[in-house]
């Protein structure tokens, strides 16, 4: 089968069933097979060995209890981008030349935060210039918001796997 065994394709749970991240397939198998994590959902994949078909994990769980360091995520413009879902929050275009725009220009005390970042195409940023949406008689999509870590985790995959919709419950979109 020529399944790319590196890329991040099995979801990770804590021992509590909080979602921690994502491994690849190599890594998950590993993990499955030396005790440190049971499997919850298969993939329907297999991986072929010299002695048998092993089922492929769609979904694995830690058995101990990871700690996640408490706070938020780092605010930078990838994740922004990626909270936005690589969409333009004025006009709704999605990917292209994107920028990410301070809804109250820094220039009038406008701060970088969640709240106050959002993606733009370069157009809207230009229309925008240094003033408010309402003053650029623009409307934002939707409000700017500190995002979820599963969001994160989940946002630059093209497919989201079925199985994994259970266990990340702030998902809407994909």
């Amino acid at each position: 089968m020529g399944m790319n065994l590196d890329l991040p394709r099995v979801l990770v749970l804590n021992a509590g069933y909080e979602a921690l991240g994502l491994a690849s397939v190599k890594r998950a198998v590993i993990l499955v097979m030396n005790g440190t994590a049971d499997v919850v959902e298969e993939s329907g994949d297999y991986l072929r060995t010299p002695s048998r078909p092993y089922p492929v994990p769609s979904v694995i769980r830690l058995k101990r209890l990871v700690r996640r360091p408490p706070g938020r995520l780092a605010l930078n413009r990838r994740n922004v981008l990626r909270r936005d879902a690589y969409t333009c929050q004025y006009c709704g275009r999605r990917g292209g030349d994107l920028t990410v725009d301070h809804v109250l220009p820094k220039s009038r005390g406008g701060r970088s935060s969640w709240e106050n970042l959002v993606t733009a195409c370069r157009p809207c940023n230009l229309k925008k210039k240094n003033r408010t949406p309402e003053e650029a008689g623009m409307r934002l999509i939707k409000r700017p918001v500190p995002p979820r870590h599963s969001i994160l985790l989940v946002a630059d995959l093209p497919h989201l796997p079925e199985a994994w919709r259970t266990y990340l419950p702030d998902i809407e979109r994909i």
